[in-house]
């Protein structure tokens, strides 16, 4: 059984192994709120995971520690069993899916891991997880539902109450629903008052549809750059933690995700993964009713791969209007060009890229493309190039 008394003991198992990750103000993050970051992609091996595994491991008989341990991970749970066991001598195999960004692959690795590379995503790790786990005898360490992991992440429910007792609301990231299930469960416990909030990605939203339907139902596919939470089915003991203590679980979009991404970095100099943007992402979008409340946005995790975020900010940078990719049609005649450069340059954007293309046969033989690409400053500042453009009588095909 979960209870307050198990979390304030996984607090104290975890005093010398974690990291106490303080509140940042963010004013930006959503200017009718009070909003605050708990940043939990600074904690030891860039996730909060860190502290569910490492309860659990210290809770393992010496027989138990003795066959080693196996667990299933998209990254993140994976570095925390692997830094935990290694900490207690005991030998750990990872299994991860074989998209998992190769920075938390090598991150696992360097823990003294051994690692196992799945095809497939999170779910089609966790089969293979069990097949290993019965035929070598190891101890399987649940990445979300085990009580003994819930309640090491219930620590950083703790943490919020000590950092911020008038706290009115809590984000929280959602994949399997280890994070929710400890942190609404602490908070509830303590301050019933407070709203507890769950994100999801629109690309997976495994829980948010067993929340709605009442019952666990298994995904075809999951989608998402947020591959920390993209689990295809929720667990028994967080489905039933999610339903008694969780005020209200929501979706966000990747654009959405990329954006949170942009500004975490942009504002705060924070560098999250998918997963970690979505409470977030949910606070920028006015996902949750959080006007006028003093709210915590749980940033979970920070481990992204430097190839992916590279895709993330160019599009975090076109949803917020600081990108523009536009496709003009012309007339194929000299001054063209230079016309729509001077309208362009009159609202102080700027040009980086152009691409000319003379259109095919079948359509008016003095026609032509203009594709540009843009760096601007909003949204409002690229509806003034489409409006002056249009002015000056030209078509514009797309952007």
């Amino acid at each position: 059984m979960l209870t307050l008394d198990k979390i304030y003991q996984a607090q104290y198992a975890l005093k010398r192994v974690i990291r106490r990750t303080d509140l940042i103000s963010a004013p930006n993050i959503n200017k009718a709120s009070q909003i605050y970051l708990k940043p939990e992609n600074l904690q030891v091996t860039g996730s909060f995971k860190v502290r569910g595994a490492c309860f659990k491991i210290s809770q393992l008989s010496e027989e138990e520690r003795a066959h080693g341990v196996i667990a299933c991970s998209a990254g993140n749970h994976a570095q925390g069993v692997a830094l935990a066991a290694t900490a207690h001598g005991i030998k750990s195999l990872i299994c991860l899916p074989d998209n998992a960004p190769i920075s938390k692959v090598e991150a696992t690795k360097s823990y003294r891991a051994d690692v196992c590379l799945v095809e497939g995503v999170y779910d089609d790790a966790y089969k293979r997880a069990l097949e290993l786990r019965d035929a070598h005898n190891y101890t399987f360490i649940h990445p979300f539902d085990d009580e003994d992991v819930i309640a090491g992440q219930g620590t950083i429910g703790l943490e919020l109450l000590e950092q911020l007792p008038e706290v009115e609301a809590v984000i929280v990231p959602i994949g399997g629903g280890g994070l929710i299930s400890g942190v609404a469960y602490a908070v509830k416990n303590l301050n019933p008052r407070i709203k507890v909030y769950g994100v999801q990605a629109s690309g997976a939203p495994s829980m948010l549809n067993a929340i709605e339907h009442g019952k666990i139902e298994r995904l075809e596919r999951v989608r998402t750059i947020a591959d920390g939470i993209a689990v295809k089915e929720p667990g028994v003991h967080t489905f039933d933690y999610c339903q008694q203590y969780v005020d209200e679980i929501v979706s966000v979009t990747e654009d959405e995700i990329s954006t949170a991404i942009l500004a975490l970095i942009e504002q705060h100099k924070l560098i999250a993964e998918g997963a970690g943007a979505v409470s977030v992402a949910a606070a920028m979008f006015n996902k949750v009713p959080i006007q006028g409340k003093k709210t915590i946005c749980i940033v979970s995790g920070g481990n992204i791969d430097v190839t992916i975020l590279s895709r993330v900010i160019g599009r975090g940078l076109q949803k917020s209007g600081r990108s523009c990719v536009m496709t003009i049609e012309l007339v194929d005649k000299p001054g063209q060009l230079q016309h729509v450069s001077e309208i362009i340059a009159s609202t102080g954007a700027n040009v980086v890229s152009v691409h000319h293309e003379r259109v095919s046969h079948t359509a008016d033989i003095n026609g032509c493309y203009l594709r540009l690409e843009m760096e601007t400053r909003n949204i409002q500042q690229i509806n003034e190039i489409r409006q002056l453009l249009t002015v000056h009588g030209y078509k514009i095909v797309e952007g």
